[in-house]
């Protein structure tokens, strides 16, 4: 068996009792570090479990997952993901490649960024499509999440936007190279997302959305200091929200009850940064 587990998204300790109870039956336990972190190391991971856990990084999610799949037709194995394994299409192509094997899978479902953003007040049934939002690089701006936004904005829809995770990619030196290093571990901030967004509607000129826009950014779901601060578009470009996992909403068309918990969230003035204090990582484009 093939046990696809989520673990939530705070610490060890927000596994679900089934899954908790289908991990200590495995005898091998593997953890998917690549679309998502958890913010405590896999040792406390390993300490509740009693058992090794093993870190699945992009690579072996990618490429090596044929060794772990052909342990499952021989034992029971558990794929940890943070969060909700199947907010990521990444999960549904491995559940089809062991079906396809004819490995039997079990699926145990958790918490994930996807129903947990209603925290910031924002009602899920008010929400249209989710975005990606990557990182620009000097060659590469990237705003085909610009269409998605317009669709949901045309619909009065709030829009939940994902931002980019870089774990282990590779350097562009070391792939010329055929080596293999990596990059730091990149996680973007909502200050940089909202820069990236403004840059676009420059640049679209379609006013979807604007300086004035209200957005919400969510930092640490889940765990003891998760942050939740409601702003304008130009505001959220000089808050420090802290270290990641980050996410943002663009909203829509309102509730009077959404609008009372947008004005709780309210960021005040000593959470902006001045311009010349704002973090480096929020001005870089790579």
């Amino acid at each position: 068996m093939l046990y696809v587990v989520g673990l939530g998204l705070g610490d060890e300790k927000d596994i679900t009792v089934n899954g908790l109870e289908a991990v200590k039956g495995c005898e091998r336990v593997y953890l998917e570090a690549y679309t998502s972190i958890l913010g405590v190391p896999k040792e406390r991971l390993e300490a509740l479990y009693g058992r090794e856990v093993v870190v699945a990084d992009r690579e072996f999610v990618e490429q090596g997952i044929d060794g772990m799949l052909n342990e499952a037709l021989k034992m029971d194995v558990a794929f940890l993901v943070v969060g909700d394994a199947f907010a990521a299409t990444t999960h549904s192509d491995l559940v089809l490649r062991a079906k396809g094997l004819g490995c039997k899978v079990k699926h145990i479902y958790n918490a994930s960024i996807m129903n947990a953003v209603a925290g910031c007040g924002l009602q899920l049934y008010r929400f249209g499509q989710a975005v990606s939002i990557c990182f620009f690089t000097r060659t590469w701006r990237p705003d085909s999440f610009y269409d998605r936004i317009k669709e949901n904005a045309d619909l009065g829809l709030h829009t939940l936007l994902l931002l980019d995770i870089r774990v282990k990619e590779p350097s562009v030196e070391a792939l010329c190279r055929g080596k293999k290093e990596y990059e730091p571990p990149r996680f973007m901030s909502c200050a940089t997302c909202a820069r990236q967004m403004l840059e676009v509607e420059d640049a679209r000129g379609e006013k979807v959305y604007g300086p004035d826009s209200m957005c919400v950014a969510v930092a640490r779901m889940g765990q003891d200091d998760e942050l939740i601060k409601s702003c304008t578009l130009k505001e959220m470009c000089n808050i420090d929200m802290g270290g990641p996992l980050h996410s943002m909403v663009l909203v829509g068309e309102t509730h009077p009850l959404e609008n009372d918990m947008l004005a709780m969230h309210r960021a005040k003035d000593s959470d902006f940064l001045p311009e010349d204090q704002v973090p480096s990582q929020y001005l870089d484009d790579m």
